[in-house]
């Protein structure tokens, strides 16, 4: 429980005032920054992607194409899947989804304001289809997902990593790059990671123009945009002022982290 003593002071509402504009002087300078990003990010070279990937749905098998719903835009969740290995080596999917990537897609709400601005959001998973599906169900969970399950796709987009497959690279980093900063690869990195991909379709080419791992897609977990706003802030052990509250141990990745239904019990 947080006390007085590690809360924000008491002052004036005219001294809180005062303090509120220079903060604000802050966040206007951090917002003009996310503007430069932002266009950087839109400034971006794009691939050509040429592979015909197929993926299964509520309706069977479609193409990326079809993901995008005819829209010219195409914004992915890369769903990560939790599996067994049994002793052959053999992956076997559990039935019920990561926490972290649970949390993400427990935000996911109406998609109208995306589809009005020409973008189609989707999840693409390496489980079968019937698994998510009925994953989905308990959750009450309405976006579109897709199981990218025996294609290279995940492979491809970096959202499973098995340097048997395909050469590793996690957050943008080669294996040697991974050893040099001080993260080498070893077995048990292999598997899924979660991640965003945006897509663009110009007539029926497609395009990807970006991707993004680890704390890029941070802003999509737990309602962290709506907590940054708080005093007691998402309550992780790193945040300051140190001791401001209690670290719930809910962070991406965090031994209290559960399912979301999991919470109501």
């Amino acid at each position: 429980m947080s006390t007085r003593a590690n809360l924000p002071e008491v002052v004036s509402r005219e001294e809180w005032l005062a303090a509120r504009k220079e903060l604000l002087a802050k966040e206007k300078a951090l917002t003009r920054a996310r503007d430069r990003v932002n266009a950087e990010r839109r400034r971006l070279p794009m691939v050509r992607v040429d592979k015909p990937y197929t993926f299964d749905g509520p309706h069977g098998k479609v193409s990326l194409l079809d993901l995008f719903e005819g829209r010219p835009q195409l914004v992915m969740h890369h769903f990560m899947w939790l599996f067994d290995i049994d002793a052959d080596g053999v992956e076997h999917p559990r039935p019920t989804g990561c926490p972290s990537c649970s949390s993400a897609a427990d935000g996911i709400g109406n998609l109208r304001q995306l589809h009005v601005r020409n973008t189609t959001l989707v999840a693409v998973t390496r489980a079968p289809y019937a698994t998510l599906d009925a994953f989905r169900a308990r959750m009450g969970w309405t976006f579109p997902w897709y199981s990218s399950e025996g294609s290279d796709f995940n492979y491809d987009f970096h959202a499973t990593v098995d340097e048997r497959v395909a050469p590793v690279q996690i957050f943008h980093r080669t294996e040697s790059e991974l050893a040099e900063a001080g993260t080498p690869w070893s077995e048990s990195m292999r598997g899924d990671w979660p991640g965003i991909s945006a897509f663009l379709r110009v007539g029926d080419e497609v395009f990807h123009t970006y991707s993004t791992f680890g704390r890029g897609i941070e802003e999509f977990h737990n309602g962290y945009p709506y907590l940054d706003l708080t005093a007691l802030g998402r309550q992780e052990a790193w945040e300051e002022p140190t001791g401001r509250a209690v670290p719930l141990d809910l962070h991406v990745g965090g031994p209290a982290m559960r399912l979301p239904d999991a919470y109501d019990a």
